[in-house]
């Protein structure tokens, strides 16, 4: 038998030629790894796809924003109309209520209104209020041709423009709509009236004048 040294191992042969680094296993390449190139690459395609991505999402934002603009108009567009249907068969309903109303009227003025006849008109008056009817044209006011129809025509001396001296029949609005215009008597001041007055006038300044001058002189 061999004595063992003691503190010595065996090692296994190396071949003549060959280093110790040649010995050892190498380590194997990380799985996974890219070149540095592939890197940028990668990189690189990533900023065009946010790019493309952000343009997309300017885009839609665009159409979605102009959309919403498109309803709204829309929405307006369907109130105005249907504002104004309203409004258009209102009146056309209380047109046709006119010559109940007029015949109301003509029945108030002779003291015909009485008991359960009066209970009714007066409600259907009510009604027709609420619905914006209102009544115009009065005694006394200044012809306008915009809500007046003339159907009698006379001269006044106590008048200075033309000027609605009856009421043949009311007229009726809807807010600022004229549904039909108060139909009046009108007078115009006397033709010669206006010239009379400027007479008069220029014959009372001069005594105005001695007045002020204290009178002719005294001899």
């Amino acid at each position: 038998m061999t004595e063992e040294t003691p503190g010595f191992e065996e090692k296994p042969d190396v071949p003549s030629g060959a280093t110790s680094d040649d010995a050892e296993p190498k380590a194997a390449p990380e799985e996974g790894a890219a070149p540095a190139g592939d890197g940028h690459a990668e990189n690189a395609g990533l900023v065009a796809q946010l790019d493309q991505v952000r343009t997309a999402l300017g885009e839609r934002t665009a159409d979605l924003q102009r959309l919403q603009a498109e309803y709204q108009n829309y929405r307006r567009r369907v109130e105005r109309d249907r504002i104004a249907v309203k409004e258009i068969a209102i009146a056309n309903l209380l047109t046709e209520l006119l010559p109940v109303l007029d015949d109301i009227g003509r029945a108030r003025e002779h003291g015909e209104l009485v008991g359960g006849f009066k209970s009714v008109a007066e409600s259907l008056e009510t009604v027709a209020a609420k619905m914006g009817l209102q009544q115009f044209g009065k005694e006394g006011e200044p012809f306008d041709p915009t809500i007046h129809e003339a159907l009698m025509h006379s001269y006044a001396p106590d008048v200075t423009e033309t000027t609605c001296v009856a009421i043949l029949q009311p007229g009726y609005r809807i807010g600022e709509r004229t549904i039909r215009p108060a139909r009046v008597a009108v007078a115009e001041p006397q033709p010669g009236a206006q010239t009379v007055k400027a007479e008069d006038a220029e014959e009372s300044t001069p005594a105005a004048d001695d007045k002020e001058s204290g009178g002719p002189d005294e001899g």
